[in-house]
């Protein structure tokens, strides 16, 4: 084999090495993660169900996707869902939630900063709001340089006595606020480690499974 085919393949495979690389980057998601709570040290994970507020009730699909996202994270820290809801050794609640990572627009009484302006674009209020809006005046610009904050909450309870014995959340920051691929991860970079807490917060990077 000549040298600069020897040179040709050498370098195919490491463009290839690289690539493989990248693309292994770009699937790992970075959380922020806090635990809390006093999880007693003799007791092993048991049964669970999932525990729906009513406020959640409302919405049965989007809770029954956050179930089926958190479902796997659950039963890998060693939980397994009970034959009888009734019968449960503990309860779980699920919540999750997208907001404009931007301190001052909230905190500002003046949140125009004095500017006038016109601007089309996307937005997301604090309560979730979202559409699409034009107009001429005092007002946000939500560009593409916006972070938003996504989160994603673990409460369980002892089934019983209703006792708080866990609270486990993890965050990213993205400039999309769609969380729909990226909650099995959030949930387990939430659940990794159970049941121990602290340091809070710390950086727990998971991979995100591409379909």
């Amino acid at each position: 084999m000549s040298r600069a085919i020897r040179l040709a393949a050498l370098a195919a495979a490491t463009a290839a090495t690289l690539l493989a690389t990248g693309c292994a980057s770009f699937n790992q998601l970075n959380n922020e993660v806090s635990t809390f709570g006093a999880w007693p040290a003799q007791r092993a994970p048991t049964t669970y169900v999932f525990e729906r507020l009513p406020s959640q009730a409302g919405h049965p699909e989007r809770q029954q996707q956050l179930e089926d996202a958190a479902r796997g994270a659950v039963e890998a820290a060693g939980f397994k869902p009970a034959a009888d809801p009734a019968q449960a050794d503990v309860t779980m609640q699920l919540a999750a939630h997208v907001s404009l990572n931007d301190p001052w627009f909230y905190n500002d009484p003046f949140p125009w900063r004095g500017s006038l302006r016109f601007g089309a674009g996307w937005g997301q209020s604090r309560w979730g709001r979202s559409g699409w809006g034009t107009g001429f005046g005092f007002g946000y610009g939500v560009d593409s340089v916006t972070a938003f904050e996504r989160e994603v909450a673990v409460l369980i309870r002892d089934r019983k006595t209703g006792e708080l014995l866990y609270e486990a959340r993890a965050s990213n920051n993205g400039s999309s606020t769609s969380i729909n691929a990226l909650l099995p991860a959030m949930f387990r970079a939430a659940m990794q480690g159970f049941p121990a807490t602290g340091p809070n917060p710390r950086n727990v990077v998971v991979q995100v499974s591409v379909k």
